[in-house]
């Protein structure tokens, strides 16, 4: 295969895939809350004023709360803006490079393959980059973060506490103030205790379930619920969900990791064959210039040929 159908093959790549993320991301759709209009400097202010006063705000209170506010804003909020420049940038050298690559296989823009390699070159190095950089940022806000309404972590069963001796331990809990640690982040809801499932719902109905329910915002202080129940678990409260909203959001933002790798190994082949393009034009330039010459002076071959017989 030669080095321009690579190149096109990158390109189209990069474009295909791109679209299928324009229609599914997670913030172009609009299925995050965050929007990019997040006040990361007031944040950033309320953060400063609370590390500076270590009798209201301990460690933890700076950690868990102000610390991961500021964190989080300024991720959510480089993650929408990122969406949309790698996606406007990759959709756009998708398809200037596939054109190019489309017609200098046809031989229309035959003397263009080093200016098409250096183009090809630029945008590939300039998209893996940007592409790379939303890759990250997806991946932060996917496993770390989590959408409004709070919905708490639970097992496949519905449950959030088992019974150790006369007190519930929390199967979730990390650290007093860490509250975060008890709710579901993006990468969680795609399971299906997070959305509509038909034992989930029917086992709720049941006196075991219904008997042994309790709210898990209670395992915030030492991860402890005391009880002398007959229960062996405790199961969140508020319920099966009944919708299936937390798996579509949880698989656009997985649709849009994988994709994008993809579009970013395929803008690194951009790059690559763009600069072979560069360096060496494609073989198929001089095939036809010579085939060119050959039939504009057709006595050539044949002068040749009588002198071989001689």
């Amino acid at each position: 295969m030669s080095k321009v159908f690579l190149f096109f093959c990158c390109s189209c790549t990069i474009l295909l895939f791109t679209i299928i993320n324009i229609s599914v991301g997670p913030s172009i759709s609009g299925r995050t809350i965050f929007n990019g209009n997040e006040n990361c400097v007031k944040i950033s202010d309320d953060y400063d004023r609370a590390k500076d006063n270590p009798n209201l705000c301990d460690d933890d209170c700076l950690k868990y709360e102000h610390k991961w506010n500021l964190n989080r804003c300024k991720n959510e909020k480089g993650m929408y803006n990122m969406e949309y420049t790698s996606f406007i940038f990759d959709v756009t050298i998708g398809f200037i490079c596939g054109l190019l690559g489309l017609l200098n296989l046809f031989d229309i823009n035959k003397n263009f393959s080093s200016k098409m390699g250096l183009i090809g070159l630029g945008c590939g190095i300039i998209g893996c980059i940007l592409t790379f950089v939303y890759i990250i940022l997806n991946g932060i806000v996917y496993t770390n973060y989590y959408p409004f309404p709070d919905v708490y972590k639970r097992d496949k069963d519905g449950a959030f506490a088992e019974k150790n001796g006369n007190d519930f331990e929390c199967f979730y809990f990390d650290k007093k103030k860490n509250n975060h640690a008890l709710i579901a982040k993006y990468s969680d809801l795609i399971k299906k205790q997070y959305n509509y499932d038909k034992d989930l719902v029917k086992s709720y109905a049941s006196d075991e379930v219904q008997n042994c329910l309790g709210n898990p915002s209670s395992c915030q202080v030492n991860g402890k619920i005391t009880g002398n129940t007959n229960c062996k678990k405790l199961y969140v409260i508020d319920g099966p969900i009944e919708e299936i909203y937390n798996k579509d959001i949880s698989d656009r933002f997985l649709t849009t990791l994988i994709l994008s790798l993809f579009v970013c190994l395929a803008n690194i082949g951009l790059a690559f064959y763009g600069f072979l393009l560069f360096r060496n034009p494609d073989e198929s330039q001089t095939k036809t210039d010579t085939n060119v010459v050959n039939v504009q002076n057709p006595t050539s071959k044949f002068s040749v040929d009588q002198n071989l017989k001689s």
